[in-house]
């Protein structure tokens, strides 16, 4: 094995090693110092207990907390900071950058590109898999076709990217051509082309790229949801001489529309923040630019940490308040 990638292996290995039993650790010393400081015994033991069971629960979410807020709350604040200053972020340069952004022709092409994002990825991912879901429960083989429709979601963003942009290679005039999108459109009597640069199907073919990802999410929610359903109203609705497609959109998708929109509003989450597959296919050229890769290309390509910070404030602001709705429409259909 190459050395590097021994260096590496090792490195991760012992990554997860000292996690995993610095978790443990954690757990077992404070546990240990606080029965020592409150012991369960004595004069005192109902207040002692009492105190136990308060702070026990803080010292397991302790770590988690503390790297959220390293990891989490802190860079928002460096952000907001960062967008008021300039390109190293040393001189205050007030709203400079919020005026660069508003004027930006690339920013107005993210937006709008995003916007189309959200129409359109969350409605099919979301359409395709309440389909699977309905009929993969119908069938015999029903897990099978599951696992295979569940599958993408094992595979990296960047990973699926590249095997997308197989699908929509082409190799130009006079070349065999390696792209299934390509053959076939050959096959039927159209010319081929390079499907990434036409402007407009571009950004639609790569949304295809993330839909194909999420319909095995939104298929297994929706699955178990569908499988909630009490079997008393189906059959009512039976014996009262529905058809499968009106107890389907009449009994089944009403009772699970709470369900339907936390897998709607999880997907837009994703959209808002997608990334990897525009930088891997297009790297945001031909008119495909979305947020996320533009604040990329501020703050790796221009070095410009003032600029890169207002784009993430912006995506920020987009995703926080369906992330709320969200978290708050899940805790509802939980009770």
């Amino acid at each position: 094995m190459d050395q590097s990638l021994m260096t590496q292996a090792v490195s991760a290995l012992s990554t997860i090693v000292i996690g995993v039993f610095g978790c443990v650790g954690w757990f077992w010393l404070s546990n240990l110092a606080l029965d020592a400081a409150l012991p369960p015994r004595g004069e005192k033991i109902g207040r002692n207990l009492a105190l136990a069971a308060a702070i026990r629960p803080w010292l397991f979410l302790g770590p988690a907390l503390i790297a959220l807020g390293v990891y989490l709350v802190y860079p928002i604040f460096v952000s907001i900071w960062l967008s008021f200053h300039d390109t190293r972020g040393d001189a205050f340069v007030g709203l400079a950058n919020y005026r660069w952004l508003l004027a930006d022709s690339k920013f107005h092409e993210s937006l709008r590109n995003n916007a189309l994002w959200l129409v359109v990825v969350p409605s099919f991912s979301t359409l395709c898999g309440l389909i699977a879901a309905a009929l993969t429960d119908r069938i015999r083989w029903g897990n099978l076709a599951k696992s295979l429709i569940f599958m993408p979601m094992a595979v990296s963003f960047v990973g699926a990217a590249v095997v997308w942009k197989f699908v929509y290679d082409y190799r130009g005039e006079g070349q065999p051509e390696i792209g299934l999108l390509s053959a076939l459109v050959t096959h039927l009597g159209g010319t081929a082309q390079a499907w990434l640069t036409v402007p407009g199907w571009n950004s639609i073919l790569l949304m295809v790229v993330l839909i194909w990802i999420q319909t095995g999410f939104a298929m297994v929610i929706l699955s178990a949801a569908l499988r909630g359903i009490p079997e008393e109203t189906v059959e009512a609705a039976t014996i009262d001489g529905a058809t499968p497609l009106q107890i389907f959109f009449r009994i089944k998708v009403p009772q699970i529309w709470g369900t339907i929109a936390v897998v709607w509003t999880t997907i837009t989450i994703t959209v808002l923040k997608v990334f990897d597959i525009v930088l891997t296919m297009t790297n945001g050229q031909w008119g495909t630019q979305v947020m996320a890769n533009l604040m990329f290309d501020w703050m790796f390509r221009a070095n410009d940490s003032g600029r890169a910070s207002t784009v993430a404030l912006v995506i920020m602001l987009l995703v926080t308040p369906i992330m709320i709705w969200n978290i708050r429409n899940a805790n509802r259909e939980m009770r």
